[in-house]
């Protein structure tokens, strides 16, 4: 790789030229150099299952930036663009942090790096089977309520705006 120095005609230039790439480096220093050649390049299968799920999350970015006003909001002010909110949510699930019951009402405090759209409750007897189900009320921050008498197991789901599911028991 050479390094070029007080050259007019390439201080600024980067990306390819036929075989040549000129590399901006942060200092502003300008590098030259051979392109790579990955023509004998393979990959691993996790390798190829994650290429195939950063297709998914950039096909829901490129959608959900346009569509979703939160990351449009959330990106104001920063240096990310809304389409890496949106990429990033793709990436992480909602995170269910305590299901507790007080006097009739069951809270699930819940949080995702971007927002949780919905929280649902069930509550299933020692055999598994459904005694009751359904959506939690947003009340405040990362608080969900669900108002029900029913005594059994209680189990949580929380989904964020990209689809993420989470559950909890």
């Amino acid at each position: 790789m050479a390094k070029v120095r007080s050259n007019v005609v390439v201080q600024g230039i980067s990306g390819g030229i036929g075989s040549v790439v000129f590399r901006q480096m942060p200092n502003g220093e300008t590098y030259v150099s051979s392109s790579p050649d990955f023509s004998r390049r393979t990959f691993s299968q996790g390798q190829e299952e994650h290429q195939s799920r950063f297709k998914q999350a950039a096909a829901y970015a490129r959608d959900a930036a346009k569509h979703q006003p939160i990351y449009t909001q959330l990106a104001k002010g920063t240096i990310k663009s809304a389409y890496n909110f949106a990429l990033s949510d793709w990436f992480h699930a909602p995170v269910i942090h305590s299901i507790e019951r007080k006097n009739g009402v069951i809270q699930v405090r819940a949080s995702d790096n971007v927002m949780v759209a919905m929280v649902e409750v069930t509550v299933l007897d020692e055999a598994g089977n459904l005694l009751a189900q359904g959506q939690a009320v947003h009340t405040a921050g990362n608080v969900w309520e669900y108002v029900s008498d029913v005594e059994g197991k209680v189990a949580a789901r929380a989904w964020d705006l990209a689809g993420n599911v989470t559950e909890s028991e």
